[in-house]
This record gives structure tokens, C-alpha cells and sequence, in this order.
């Protein structure tokens, strides 16, 4: 044993170590390499267990794409549910694979998921929770290091930011969405816009249109995979540039400027196929554009730009939607308008539309924020 023999391990010890035992090279037997063997297959199988197959996660990747870019030709109510169910799929596929790449997947497509929940919350009318999805899409987004999704998650921070009264945290998050990497024009474009909208909520002219000039000619010629690869809702083509500079142009109480930006949008959009129109940014074109004709008191024009915009179905009437229709109302409130039977009407109708809206049911109040 241990390469000395019986009688001098059981021996009483001596003063002096005795001498080197020769050199001791165990000995193992069949069953214990049989054993590690057994062990190491187990663990494997272990690990290989805890993965999904790589068609599950392209075809959820699949469906998160088909959803982005269905989200404008798609009732609200609809994405909602089908956006939830990606979540989902998404959050159990992360409970089940340890496969590195695969959990890159599917963080990608659980944060890109809770991107359009957010989106659809806010359009229905639950600020509360849009917040709370885009920064879910954010975290998501942080795990991966993936700056496209960050970026997109922030920039919705921003816009929900001054939505709720806070124009200055608004420009806080853009400036953190631009320091991300990977991101290409219509990544930077949509950022601009929504900098121009804080700027306007500040009351800043010059920072606000310096933003809007920016976002018209932002043209590098770079891509990402989100906002331009996958697009849809992530996207952020020039007729919704248009219209949300009109907006802008509104809070900076540039009536020409608005009527220009919301038209440009409304000839942008008229110019696709019935059903690539986006329904959302179509209805917002037309009540910006009464909006602008209202600043100038031309009481007709306000009314034949509305015309479209009463057509629309209740459970399309998103929350932008009827943040500007209550301001065209209150603007319907003017004491310039005050003998006139048409305002008082047209007004009417707004409050009987807006009352209405899937949104308003959902808890949409009317904070105004065009007017902050």
C-alpha cells in the first residue's frame, strides 16, 4: 500500500523516515473509468437537454418580424394578444436552453416582443405600462448588448417621458439611445424626431428645428437588423417623419409649418395601396393638419381635415389620437369662436368620438401633452 509493505506500515515509526518507497502509480480498475464515463455522459445529457430546437426560435423570430410589420394593418386588440403570446414563447424558450447562442435569440426576441407590447399599451391607452415594457425591452436589449433594441427601447422612454409632462428626462433618454452602437439612419432619424418633439414641449425654437432638420437629412447610408431589416413598427419612414415634425411645429405655434408637414405626410401616405396606409399615423396626419388650420382661425378647413379622421373604428382610435383631437377641442373653445354653431358642434362631435375609443375605455385620460 502506497508502495511500502505490509509489515513496515504496521510497524512502530523510527527516528529516521524510512527510505523512498519506489514510485506509486495507482492502479484503477474497469468499473471506476466505467463510472466517470457514466458520470460525464450524464451531465452532458444534462446540459443538452436544456436547449429547444432552432426551429422554434426562427419561427418565433419569424413571427415577431410578421407582427413589426402587420402592427399599422392590424387591430390594436389583435397585436396586443398576439404580441403577448411571443412574450411568452420567448420567456419559455429562455427557461429551457442553457446554449448560449440560443439565449441570444431569444432575449432578442423577448425584448423586440415587449417592444410592441409597449407600443400597443401606450395606443391603448396604458402609459403605465408601456413604461414599464419599454424598459423590460431595455433590460432585455442590456443582457445581449444589443443596441438597436436599447436604443429603440429608449427612445419609446423618451417620447412616454414627455408624454407625461417630462420633456427634460425626454432628451436625457435620446442622448442615452445615440451612444448605443450598430445603429443606422432610421435609427437616428426616429431619435431626432422624438428630440424635436421634447424641444417643442420645452418651448426651445432653435433646439427644436435644428432636431427636425436633422431627421430630414440623416442619410449615412447605415443599417441595423432592427429598425431597417426587420422595420414595420420599428421602423420610421418619412410619412411618419412628416407627421410627427407637423406636431412639433404645432408646439412651437408654427401654423404654416405644420399644415406643410402634415400634408407632405397625408400625400406620402396616399400614395401606398390601401392596405400598406398605416391607419394610426394617417388619422394623426389629418387631425394635425386641423390643428394648424385651426391656429388660423379657418373654421372650414378644420373640419374637412377631421372628415377622415371620423371614419375611423372606435378600437382604432389610439391614445395620439385623441391627445390631439382634445386639443383641436380646446382650441374649438377660443372666444373667437364663440358665437359659431359650427365649432360648438364640431366640438360635440369630438368629445362623442373620443368617448368613444377603445383607449378612452381603457383608461386614456386627456393630458394634453401637445399643450405642455
Amino acid at each position: 500500500m502506497f508502495g511500502y509493505g505490509a509489515r513496515l506500515l504496521l510497524s512502530p515509526p523510527t527516528e529516521m523516515p524510512p527510505a523512498a518507497a519506489p514510485k506509486y502509480v495507482t492502479v484503477l480498475n474497469e468499473s471506476e473509468i466505467a463510472m466517470t464515463a457514466r458520470d460525464a455522459a450524464a451531465h452532458a445529457g444534462d446540459a443538452a437537454s436544456l436547449s429547444v430546437a432552432d426551429m422554434t426560435l426562427e419561427q418565433l423570430h419569424d413571427d415577431v418580424t410578421a407582427l413589426a410589420r402587420a402592427y399599422n394593418r392590424t387591430s390594436p386588440t389583435e397585436v396586443y394578444i398576439r404580441a403577448k403570446g411571443l412574450l411568452e414563447t420567448a420567456r419559455s424558450a429562455l427557461d429551457r436552453t442553457q446554449v448560449p447562442r440560443q439565449r441570444t435569440e431569444a432575449y432578442l426576441s423577448a425584448g423586440q416582443s415587449a417592444a410592441l407590447l409597449s407600443a400597443i399599451s401606450f395606443d391603448l391607452g396604458s402609459l403605465p405600462s408601456a413604461v414599464s415594457l419599454s424598459r423590460t425591452a431595455a433590460l432585455y436589449g442590456k443582457v445581449i448588448e444589443h443596441g438597436p433594441l436599447q436604443a429603440y427601447a429608449h427612445g419609446a422612454l423618451a417620447f412616454l417621458a414627455f408624454w407625461s409632462g417630462r420633456p427634460s428626462e425626454s432628451i436625457r433618454h435620446v442622448s442615452t439611445a445615440r451612444a448605443f452602437g450598430g445603429l443606422g439612419d432610421t435609427a437616428l432619424t426616429r431619435l431626432a424626431v422624438i428630440e424635436g418633439r421634447a424641444y417643442g414641449h420645452l418651448g426651445n425654437r432653435i433646439a427644436a428645428e435644428k432636431a427636425v432638420r436633422t431627421a430630414l437629412q440623416q442619410s449615412t447610408g447605415k443599417r441595423d437588423d432592427l429598425h431597417d431589416d426587420i422595420g414595420g413598427e420599428f421602423a420610421f419612414p418619412d410619412d411618419r417623419v412628416a407627421m410627427s415634425n407637423a406636431t412639433t411645429y404645432l408646439l412651437l405655434g408654427n401654423a404654416n409649418g405644420a399644415e406643410e408637414a402634415a400634408e407632405r405626410a397625408l400625400r406620402l401616405l396616399g400614395a401606398k395601396a390601401e392596405s400598406e396606409r398605416p391607419l394610426l399615423t394617417s388619422t394623426q396626419a389629418s387631425v394635425d393638419l386641423a390643428r394648424a388650420r385651426l391656429l388660423r382661425g379657418e373654421l372650414d378647413g378644420v373640419q374637412a381635415a377631421l372628415d377622415p379622421a371620423f371614419s375611423v373604428p372606435a378600437e382604432w382610435r389610439g391614445a395620439g389620437t385623441l391627445e390631439r383631437l382634445a386639443a383641436v377641442r380646446v382650441g374649438l373653445c377660443d372666444p373667437h369662436f364663440s358665437d359659431s354653431v359650427e365649432a360648438r358642434t364640431l366640438g360635440e362631435r369630438i368629445e362623442e368620438y373620443s368617448i368613444a375609443a377603445t383607449a378612452h375605455r381603457l383608461g386614456a385620460g386627456t393630458p394634453l401633452a401637445i399643450e405642455s
